[in-house]
């Protein structure tokens, strides 16, 4: 069967990724395996914020299991969709409250990669108000014969922003947000660039005083740390006032949260993402989504996790009827198990052909020895609990390298070579897993 062609510029940032072992931004569809439970479940979230219900979701599982992939994934399938998307990770200087405007550095990141389908690597914000009042003004001169320069037309597409902005008027910091956005757009009519970028400014959360901004806007407050998450729910329905179907956010690193060493502090933030999930979940936020990824132990540590929360972990935690083996994809928690030995091969079969794609030659590993692969990595760890995707990847991804780039070395040989080096070493002598992989390989006839 011929093989599918992916455009260069895809396979580039593929194989320059997983060499990394960083999640690409794009082609993700191209090496996504497993996880069909999770992105349905996701993909029916998508469905809810855009009829105006609004979604929270943790997304959990330990160092490499593939958090960060599953949440560009949805990421890039929301934009195709037309949601407008923003992410960020969380990190000591951006969180979600903090003495020291940490909840408004969380804020400014959203907005640096606020993304939309034709803008899908952030900066999206001045674009999506640019094709906005050009669709108004598009509307007003097919209904109204009025060409562009026209006073009337001007009138005409103010009286439609002025109605956009009145809806929103009725929300929390919704008449200063109408008000921002009326100064943008007096910018955009007059060709005042200082008055647009002053709008622009505002609107990310970087004007540092009340007065600075009344002196420039005449409005008196500013977007900052206690009050960002307003302004994100404002955003939600604004994205549909202008024509996208909502707005998702995905916050990575949550742990970033758990590390917080300060209690009050880290209570604090849990506090702020109570808030959020009780907007979500009792319909005080529309059309938005919300998407946290972090490890387990950020969220089941009873000491300092989310779960050290009383009103969090009774929120989030399981019901009697779904723990254990069987569970639930549509609790607020969605947690990640690792990839199967099945899933795996497919994913190494995947970038075996990727890589030779990319590189212009005819894959040469077979099947049998992809799994040979797998064998060793298995055996070298000691422990499938250790085996993360991540790792094998990037393992595999060297050795794709290393046999295209030394013609002369054999598989066998290089294998052969890492395992002597890894036994000299000293095993941990656990093969237990290695039996059950065994079990799978008779399967194969291999």
């Amino acid at each position: 069967m011929k093989q599918m062609q992916i455009p260069k510029r895809l396979t580039t940032a593929l194989v320059n990724s997983l060499t990394a072992g960083v999640v690409p931004r794009v082609g993700l569809e191209h090496i996504a395996v497993g996880r069909k439970a999770e992105v349905a479940s996701i993909l029916q979230d998508m469905d809810n914020i855009a009829e105006g219900g609004a979604a929270f979701r943790l997304i959990t599982g330990r160092y490499g299991s593939g958090k960060s992939f599953l949440l560009q994934m949805i990421r890039n399938y929301a934009m195709d969709r037309e949601f407008v998307v923003a992410d960020a990770d969380l990190s000591p200087e951006r969180r979600l409250v903090g003495t020291k405007g940490q909840g408004l550095g969380t804020y400014r990141e959203l907005m640096m990669h606020l993304s939309t389908r034709t803008r899908p690597d952030g900066g999206a914000l001045e674009s999506m108000l640019q094709k906005w009042i050009a669709g108004l003004q598009q509307e007003q001169m097919q209904a109204t014969g009025l060409r562009p320069g026209d006073p009337q037309l001007y009138e005409a597409v103010e009286l439609q922003i002025y109605a956009v902005s009145n809806e929103l008027q009725s929300l929390v910091h919704g008449f200063d947000f109408a008000k921002v956005l009326a100064a943008y757009w007096s910018g955009y009519k007059l060709g005042d660039d200082d008055r647009k970028a002053a709008a622009l400014r505002w609107l990310r959360g970087e004007f540092p005083t009340k007065t600075e901004a009344r002196k420039e806007l005449g409005v008196g407050v500013i977007i900052d740390d206690d009050n960002w998450y307003d302004y994100m729910k404002l955003w939600s329905e604004f994205a549909v006032r202008i024509g996208y179907k909502g707005l998702l956010l995905f916050i990575d690193e949550g742990v970033n949260l758990y590390k917080i060493t300060n209690s009050v502090s880290r209570q604090s933030n849990y506090e702020k993402l109570l808030t959020m999930f009780n907007d979500t979940m009792q319909g005080k936020a529309q059309y938005l989504g919300i998407y946290l990824g972090g490890t387990p132990q950020f969220v089941e540590d009873e000491r300092r996790g989310l779960f050290s929360y009383e009103a969090l972990r009774s929120r989030l935690m399981d019901g009697r009827y779904s723990s254990g083996s069987r569970r639930t994809y549509t609790s607020p928690i969605l947690r990640l198990d690792m990839l199967s030995h099945e899933e795996i091969l497919i994913l190494l079969q995947k970038l075996r052909n990727i890589h030779a794609m990319h590189s212009g030659y005819e894959p040469r590993l077979s099947d049998g020895q992809l799994i040979a692969f797998m064998q060793a990595a298995v055996g070298r760890l000691g422990a499938e609990e250790l085996l993360t995707t991540r790792e094998v990847v990037r393992d595999f991804m060297d050795v794709l390298h290393m046999l295209h780039q030394h013609k002369e070395l054999t598989f066998e040989e290089l294998i052969g070579e890492r395992e002597q080096e890894y036994l000299a070493s000293g095993p941990s002598g656990n093969s237990g897993s290695k039996d059950e992989l065994d079990d799978f390989l008779a399967e194969f006839d291999l």
